[in-house]
């Protein structure tokens, strides 16, 4: 029980505050003998309630040892600053893919349209008295028949 207590003790008398991200954790260091070898443990106490989500991924990198330095604030705020930028690259990236979705999509209507068109015509020839003088007589080409029905 007493062992307990001496690492109670110590985890509260010996921890050093490493930083403050922006929601307010706070992030802690203590070095701790293990098998006589000595490590250094790494926390973080939540301001608030307890959201592993809000930790960034500079301090998450840190808590798991990938980092050897607590990130810096001017750090943070230069990280901020390229996602911002990152953010807003790949919003004008959709517009312009939008935009040209939109372009070969009217294109490609007014193609299906000028066709439709060129079919309408050939039905209004059709109807011309001239066509049927022509069709009466057998002078049409089946193949054009078939194009124009």
């Amino acid at each position: 029980m007493s062992k307990m207590l001496s690492k109670l003790r110590g985890f509260f008398s010996s921890r050093t505050l490493v930083g403050v991200d922006k929601v307010g954790n706070r992030y802690f260091t203590r070095k701790e003998e293990i098998d006589g070898a000595t490590k250094e443990k790494r926390w973080v106490i939540f301001k608030g309630e307890e959201d592993p989500t809000s930790i960034p991924v500079e301090w998450i990198c840190w808590l798991n040892g990938q980092r050897k330095k607590a990130p810096t604030p001017e750090e943070m705020i230069e990280l901020e600053a390229r996602r911002e930028r990152v953010r807003q690259n790949v919003a004008c990236i959709i517009i312009n893919i939008c935009f040209i979705i939109k372009v070969l999509k009217k294109k490609e209507e007014d193609e299906r349209k000028s066709l439709v068109g060129g079919i309408r015509q050939c039905k209004t020839i059709r109807s011309h008295p001239f066509f049927s003088w022509i069709l009466t007589r057998g002078l049409l080409l089946p193949a054009f028949l078939l194009f124009v029905s």
